[in-house]
């Protein structure tokens, strides 16, 4: 076998196979890193002194974002038949900095940054758990573990819209005020509680099976319109209403039939890969 001079790079694996890159899905896992990386500047731009929140509102709008981004990068993947070890790769890289590092910076910065040592201890530990949350869903992934469409632990990415949905929450509630007030200290508990469930064997139904076009009574057509009108006129309390809800569905889970479940998860009994 031929020796690489120094500087040359070997452009393909041992076996001589390329590495596969689909450009669409792996261009939706860029937006996602890159909103996750232009929330962090803003969140740098943030003065607690100043009392201004429109940084925090900026950064938070981004991490949405990346949320948005994350949601049709695996779809995309999974709809073109284009899948593959790169992009798994790829998306858990700008997962821990859209979803581990700016949630954990941002809370940090507005409320944690008061408590010298807990509060560096509670931004890594939420860091950490999501790193490793991470990491089991990639090694289950080349295992291949299957579910039946649940993730393991709660996803970071729905970890992050929480943290932030309740951040921009706690902003609307206290409206002209150059400060959260004492509601802030309910998104340090948050934190602690999403690094445990990010860890934990909790299971989450991850509405993969979702068939948007099955055929559903006219409450849940009324219902999915009401969710729309509430998302364009009270945003902040809608986004925050349904990540919490969900967060709490996943601990009461195991006690709800499993007709109910059924008809929440539209579960269609297909094995899925187990996600971040």
């Amino acid at each position: 076998m031929r020796q690489l001079s120094p500087g040359e790079t070997n452009p393909a694996p041992v076996n001589g196979e390329k590495v596969k890159i689909y450009l669409l899905p792996n261009l939706f896992t860029a937006g996602n890193l890159a909103c996750g990386f232009f929330a962090l500047t803003w969140i740098f731009k943030y003065l607690p002194e100043s009392g201004d929140f429109e940084p925090i509102r900026r950064a938070i709008w981004l991490i949405f974002g990346a949320f948005a981004c994350d949601f049709f990068d695996g779809r995309v993947a999974r709809i073109a038949k284009r899948e593959s070890p790169f992009g798994r790769e790829f998306d858990s890289l700008a997962d821990i900095v859209s979803f581990g590092v700016a949630p954990a910076f941002l809370v940090y910065r507005i409320v944690l940054i008061q408590f010298e040592r807990s509060g560096w201890l509670i931004a890594a530990m939420y860091l950490v758990c999501g790193g490793i949350r991470l990491a089991r869903f990639n090694i289950l992934s080349q295992m291949g573990t299957k579910t039946k469409g649940e993730f393991v632990g709660f996803p970071i990415p729905s970890a992050a819209a929480v943290v932030v949905s309740m951040t921009m929450f706690m902003m609307w509630l206290s409206g002209h005020n150059r400060e959260l007030g004492n509601s802030r200290w309910v998104l340090m508990g948050l934190m602690v509680m999403l690094s445990i469930l990010m860890v934990s064997n909790v299971r989450y139904p991850s509405f993969k099976n979702v068939e948007w076009t099955l055929q559903r009574g006219v409450a849940a057509l009324a219902g999915a319109v009401l969710v729309l009108l509430l998302l364009v006129t009270q945003p902040e309390v809608t986004l925050a209403g349904l990540f919490v809800l969900y967060l709490l569905y996943g601990l009461v889970r195991p006690w709800v039939s499993k007709r109910w479940r059924r008809e929440i998860e539209s579960d269609e009994d297909e094995d899925e890969t187990p996600a971040a």
